[in-house]
């Protein structure tokens, strides 16, 4: 795969065969994020895991210390007095089957995240197979099946993302901008690395995380030494 002056510029910067501290390789992250955007920094984590085994699975949500630098646009499914809970704690859309019917009928998909109140997930049920493909689907788990979907709100927009596995035993997530700098985002990527470790299922053996790697929306990725992780 040919790749463009930028992307091999940034790779210069890199030892391939080394495994960098966190710092360092975010750091070098910051640097080869040259592009006339704000980059941002994704983390990506292999475990050693069988996600196909149902007691094997990893999946959660944590609220970024410094959030993630992107503005979230929050759908909340939910009735009577919880929809004006929702819409005061910042949410963009609070509401029930008039919304189920736009995303059906009209394709709508203007929103981040979508969270609703439990007795709201028979509606929002019908939406399974638009939402669940999109990563989408309100789940207890990451917090978006909630009674209090006010709290939910505010944790969103605060920062709070969801972590789970692909189907290759991968997890992909954003930890912030380039912007932000190694400081912020290496407080950022321990809190999800700590998440992510507590989160390990009883029944994963061996090596738990087999490789780390971070890396710039453009730029190339920096493998992170896993051993303080395992």
């Amino acid at each position: 795969m040919k790749h463009g002056k930028k992307y091999t510029d940034g790779a210069k910067l890199i030892e391939h065969a080394k495994l960098y501290e966190a710092s360092e390789a975010l750091d070098i992250c910051t640097k080869t994020a040259t592009a006339k955007f704000d980059e941002t920094i994704e983390l990506h984590v292999r475990l050693g895991v069988d996600s196909r085994h149902a007691d094997q699975q990893v999946r959660g949500a944590v609220v970024l210390p410094n959030g993630t630098g992107k503005k979230v646009r929050v759908l909340v499914f939910a009735k009577g007095d919880k929809v004006q809970d929702a819409l005061n704690a910042g949410a963009e859309y609070a509401g029930g089957e008039e919304y189920m019917q736009k995303i059906q009928s009209e394709g709508w998909m203007d929103f981040d995240v979508v969270i609703a109140s439990p007795d709201m997930m028979g509606v929002v049920g019908r939406l399974g197979k638009v939402l669940g493909p999109r990563g989408l689907m309100p789940n207890p788990k990451a917090g978006t099946v909630t009674p209090d979907v006010g709290k939910a709100v505010t944790e969103a927009k605060a920062g709070k993302i969801e972590y789970r596995l692909d189907k290759t035993n991968i997890i992909h997530c954003p930890i912030g901008k380039a912007s932000f700098g190694a400081e912020k985002l290496q407080e950022n990527f321990d809190t999800l690395m700590g998440a992510i470790v507590k989160a390990r299922p009883a029944a994963a053996k061996g090596q738990y995380v087999k490789s780390c790697v971070v890396s710039a929306t453009m730029g190339p990725g920096v493998r992170i030494n896993p051993s303080r992780y395992i």
